[in-house]
């Protein structure tokens, strides 16, 4: 029966099964960790022989040597494997370093120092900027506009994508400079825009003439369940509604390779590069292209990445649903959560009942799993519901992830109860 349901007796011996189970699992000591998504070992060894590139080579490509000075924004070979993936024009991309949250981070700082190519003065000289978070989001989206001191306005996300209502009417106010976007297995959902979504983000008649669609595009490939859902270029998108500088479109490889060594890239319009381009200079003589060489040796085009990626989803596909399983076996007919099915991506959202989501974190850390703490997924880590908790089951060895999600559920359980019995945290 659902907890709803049940007698207040029937709840306490519910309780005390509950609490019995987690003390438990507590007298384990364990040691596991469900707070970000990283991949593990056995990912980062599918790309181990990237570096035989290196073997009798003689680091020259698209007619430069790699080693040395020169091509600002990237080799051309690295452009067009990106613009296989993102579907745009090779000459609208530049290649940066190895995050793509370091290319953002740079957007807006550039946008604060000098401001984008359509903005009236630099966003440091603006009274106020306002940017528009899809919640539950990414804690780093949130945290790069508070360090430039933004007001983030949580805007709610849906399976189909950010709630356009709302966004359509935010942006009538010119304060508002910007909307953070994941579109393709969002990151905490794994929810994936849809085709309407798309077009009326594309349309979208801003007020300031400067505003930046940063279009985070960070799991393009990472289908672990199903058929990879293809979208349409999207800076192209933008420029057949009229728009073509409004998105900034950012990508990398470092979940295809190694984390730390991949390769980033940020897409736009033409104009808009010209612009980075000019302030670029001042700040790189360029970005390190042996990375670009290996990247292009290794995975040549995207065919090749779409195999590659076959050989991760072959290690996340399980993990995945061993935390289905676990949910919909210890949760699913008690009506005390929800949770996402995503296809892709590198986490599953769970939703709590309203205001457990900070004791459940609480009853997992004492048990011995790490998670991400309760409303990391909403702006200044404030989820007005306390429901929100992101699992993160890529980095761990399967076993581990299996006996994560016991405790995870037994403290689901009992963090509802303690609220039903009106002795939450007691």
């Amino acid at each position: 029966m659902k907890y709803t349901e049940l007698t207040r007796e029937q709840l306490e011996k519910e309780y005390s099964v509950i609490r019995a189970r987690y003390d438990r699992l507590c007298e384990e000591k364990l040691s596991l960790n469900l707070t970000r998504g990283k991949p593990e070992k056995k990912q980062l060894d599918l790309s181990n022989d990237m570096y035989t590139a290196l073997n009798n080579c003689d680091f020259e490509m698209d007619g430069i040597d790699v080693r040395n000075y020169g091509l600002l924004d990237g080799l051309p070979s690295c452009k067009r494997l990106f613009s296989d993936i993102l579907g745009c024009s090779p000459d609208e991309i530049i290649i940066g370093g190895n995050s793509s949250l370091n290319l953002m981070y740079d957007l807006i700082a550039k946008a604060y120092t000098n401001g984008l190519l359509h903005s009236e003065r630099p966003w440091c000289k603006e009274e106020k900027i306002k940017f528009l978070c899809p919640v539950p989001g990414y804690d780093r989206h949130f945290n790069i506009s508070i360090s430039f001191g933004m007001e983030c306005i949580p805007v709610p996300l849906h399976e189909d994508g950010p709630d356009m209502d709302i966004v359509e009417e935010l942006v009538k106010d010119p304060l508002v400079k910007g909307m953070w976007c994941t579109p393709k297995y969002s990151n905490p959902d794994g929810f994936i825009y849809s085709s309407e979504v798309r077009q009326r983000i594309a349309s979208l008649d801003t007020a300031a003439p400067d505003f930046a669609l940063i279009w985070d595009n960070a799991y393009a490939v990472h289908c672990f369940d199903g058929t990879l859902p293809e979208f349409p270029d999207m800076i192209g998108e933008c420029r057949k509604a009229g728009h073509p500088d409004m998105i900034y479109e950012f990508a990398s490889l470092s979940k295809v390779t190694f984390a730390g060594s991949g390769i980033a890239a940020v897409a736009s319009s033409k104009d808009n590069l010209t612009h980075i381009r000019k302030i670029l200079t001042f700040q790189t003589i360029g970005f390190e292209k042996v990375a670009q060489y290996l990247h292009v040796k290794f995975l040549k085009d995207k065919e090749t990445i779409l195999k590659h990626m076959e050989k991760h989803a072959a290690i996340m596909k399980p993990k995945f649903d061993a935390v289905q399983n676990a949910l919909e076996t210890e949760l699913g007919s008690l009506g005390i959560a929800d949770w996402t099915h995503p296809k892709g991506g590198y986490f599953v959202s769970l939703y709590a009942m309203h205001g457990t989501a900070k004791r459940i974190n609480t009853l997992c850390a004492d048990a011995g799993v790490a998670m991400t703490k309760a409303g990391a997924t909403y702006p200044h880590g404030y989820d007005p519901d306390d429901s929100n908790l992101r699992i993160a089951p890529s980095y761990p060895e399967l076993p581990d992830v299996i006996k994560a999600m016991q405790v995870l559920c037994v403290s689901v359980r009992l963090a509802a109860l303690e609220l039903l019995l009106g002795k939450l945290g007691g």
